[in-house]
């Protein structure tokens, strides 16, 4: 079996008055300029790998936004016994503080504009996320969309449905979220009002010093009696600004999803056969262009993760 290496970065971007500026390293071990990248250590996810690697290479400390892009290629295997398949996923990762210090791995950073950038990057793959990037522009409102975590089967709970709480392997889940959610500093937190669903996003709301916001339209009993009314609210989340978290049903956020997506041309790249998927504690990350004129949010890019928990440690 190949083994495989797996790695994470982004594209470092910030905003210098009316210009976006891209960050570049330099690695000496190399002698190249790339985009801030590194293995995923064991216990993280691509997530968390993308947030770690940037702050250690670059100093900075940011938001992640949507996913860029993969890439995949042979590597020398420690030793010199064979080669190894590695991939690595980047993000959109906005700067919001820090400061670049020459360290073991990257002894220079340079702040370029796209063009300027793509000329300086040694790897033709790196510029193709680096182009991946600059299909859409920075000001987008990121809506984070989140199922709720498992609660047990429904036929073994007594109670009120409303009030079925989460299992242990849900709770499990709801602690990643929390874990993983702040790399893309949601900064409110909405949730349809069951139990399941409030207590699977209560703790980043608690962490955020706030509460959760009941959303009746986006739970099951409120969605589909007038879907285009649950639409409609999601919309309007988005439109105000910011970065919302919601947490809502496996009933909903499908046919939620795939209509944006319908409506506004968006590649659901999840989908298969027609089915969007929608796991317990998956996150679908949603980004819209914000509201322009008499337009509402448009959606324009739409990615899925299938778990909070993490992946694998990579083989070597």
């Amino acid at each position: 079996m190949t083994a495989v290496v797996r790695a994470a970065g982004a594209v470092l971007w910030r905003r210098a008055g009316e210009r976006v500026e891209l960050a570049l390293v330099h690695r000496p071990r190399y002698d190249d300029w790339s985009l801030p990248k590194g293995k995923v250590d064991p216990g993280e996810t691509i997530v968390d790998t993308a947030s770690r690697e940037i702050l250690e290479e670059t100093g900075f400390e940011t938001v992640l936004g949507r996913y860029l892009a993969r890439t995949e290629y042979e590597v020398a295997v420690r030793g010199g016994t064979g080669t190894a398949h590695k991939t690595v996923d980047y993000f959109s990762a906005e700067a919001v503080s820090g400061k670049f210090e020459a360290n073991d791995e990257v002894d220079e950073l340079r702040w370029l504009a796209a063009e300027e950038a793509e000329r300086l990057l040694s790897n033709a793959t790196d510029v193709r996320v680096l182009r991946a990037f600059c299909t859409l522009p920075t000001a987008l409102t990121t809506v984070l969309l989140v199922r709720h975590a498992k609660a047990g089967k429904r036929d073994e709970w007594s109670g009120d449905d409303d009030l079925r709480p989460l299992s242990d392997a849900g709770q499990r889940q709801a602690d990643a979220l929390r874990k993983l959610l702040p790399h893309f500093g949601p900064d409110r937190v909405l949730s349809a009002p069951r139990l399941r669903c409030v207590r699977t996003v209560h703790a980043v709301a608690e962490d955020l010093g706030g509460e959760v916001r009941h959303e009746p339209l986006l739970s099951e009993e409120g969605y589909w009696p007038d879907p285009v009314l649950g639409i409609a609210r999601l919309l309007a989340i988005a439109g105000d600004g910011g970065t919302p978290l919601v947490c809502s049903q496996g009933g909903v956020i499908p046919d939620l999803v795939s209509t944006l997506a319908d409506r506004d041309g968006v590649t659901l790249a999840a989908a298969r056969g027609g089915v969007v998927p929608s796991k317990k504690s998956s996150i679908w990350v949603l980004s819209f262009l914000p509201p322009s004129g008499s337009d509402g949010p448009k959606l324009v890019a739409a990615d899925y993760f299938p778990s909070a928990l993490p992946i694998p440690a990579p083989a070597h």
